[in-house]
Parts: C-alpha cells; structure tokens; sequence
C-alpha cells in the first residue's frame, strides 16, 4: 500500500496544464502533465491513475479519439475520464464525451472548486479499490496459509495413526516446520 493516487491531465496548451496543476495542488494525487492524446496512451501503458483530466479539442489526435482508445483497453477501461474543453456549451459535444466513456464533461471557464472536488472523489474511490485489493491479497495469502497447515496436521494425523516407533517424532517434525515457515 501506500502508493499516492495519480491524475493523468491531457492539454495541448501548456498553459492550461500548468492551470490544472495549479488546481489540484493541495490534493492527495500526483498530476501527470502530457501534451497530446499519444503521450497520453504511452504514459497510461506504464502508470495507473485515479482520473484522467482530458481536454477534447488536441491537434492530430482529439481528446474523444484518445478516450475511445483508453476505453478499449483493458488495464484502462476504468478509469473515469472528465473531459475539459473551451468550446461553447454545445450539447453535441457532451453527449459525444460521454458515448466515448466520459464520466463529466466541464466547459471553461469551469470553477476550479467543483472540479477539485470531483477529482477528490475519483482520487477516494481508487484509494479505497486500492486498499480493497490489498485487503484481497492478504487474505488470499492467509487462506494459501491456512491450507498448508491443515494439509500438514492431516499429514502429522496420518503418520500418528500410521504408527511406527518413530511416528511421533516423524509427525512432531513435520508440524515444527510448518510453524516455522520451512
């Protein structure tokens, strides 16, 4: 555990990122800056993120070609994308956003405290999917524990009921180095 929750923000104006960064700072997450929909798609490859902050109008490759690709991916399908865009309030362009698997659409000039706060939110929702998981591998591995340990007090019972003059220390040993990890 302990990794810090990360926000994937998508700009082609490098103005606009530092904005953005300027808007999260304070937050418990780590903005990833990156200028175009492929740098997004190279960077989603090697890291994980709570959100991804995309804006939709990028030369080459828009902000709703980059969120159908994220959405086809298995590793990235998940995450939630809110998309930023300076066009007018054309509700074409919202409902495109969210056919492609947008989970907001805010036109600017928005107010940097709603979005702070819906980042806040997607950044809780996977620090607790983190901690679920956790929560799952160790449980997973106390129950691979739990039936080594069983599977060698039913082999120490088998050897007892087995008999033989050195059954006990036979069964004794094997249940000294299940105790012990060996």
């Amino acid at each position: 555990m302990g990794e810090r929750a990360k926000a994937l923000l998508v700009d082609d104006r490098r103005d606009n990122l530092l904005a953005l960064e300027a808007i999260l700072q304070g937050l418990p997450v780590t903005p990833v800056a990156v200028e175009s929909g492929e740098a997004a798609l190279k960077q989603l490859l090697t890291d994980d993120f709570a959100v991804i902050l995309l804006d939709a109008h990028m030369p080459n490759m828009d902000g709703f070609e980059t969120a159908s690709h994220i959405k086809r991916r298995e590793r990235t399908r998940h995450v939630p994308i809110l998309f930023l865009t300076a066009a007018d309030r054309d509700a074409q362009l919202a409902l495109r956003g969210y056919a492609v698997g947008a989970v907001d659409y805010l036109t600017k000039p928005f107010d940097p405290w709603v979005l702070r706060a819906k980042v806040s939110i997607f950044v809780e929702l996977w620090t607790k999917n983190q901690q679920l998981k956790s929560q799952a591998e160790a449980s997973r591995e106390r129950e691979a524990q739990w039936l080594r340990l069983t599977g060698t007090i039913d082999e120490a019972a088998r050897v007892l009921r087995a008999g033989g003059e050195d059954a006990a220390a036979e069964a004794l040993d094997l249940l000294e180095k299940a105790r012990w990890g060996d």
